[in-house]
């Protein structure tokens, strides 16, 4: 599974990065980075907190 951010919409606001810091990384520019492009098994239950806690809904998975 692929995850996706829509940057067009994120606010940066950094939840993502507090759920899934391995996946997600929010620089001094308030800039997020997508470390990670690929849902593995160790890290989907961030994932997945990282989709859910997003106010914008700019994070997604995509088979």
């Amino acid at each position: 599974m692929k995850i996706d951010v829509n940057f067009g919409i994120c606010e940066a606001n950094g939840l993502c990065a507090g759920a899934a810091p391995e996946v997600f990384d929010l620089d001094d520019d308030d800039n997020l980075h997508l470390l990670r492009d690929t849902v593995t098994p160790e890290i989907e239950d961030g994932v997945q907190a990282a989709i859910r806690q997003c106010p914008r809904h700019a994070i997604s998975v995509e088979d």
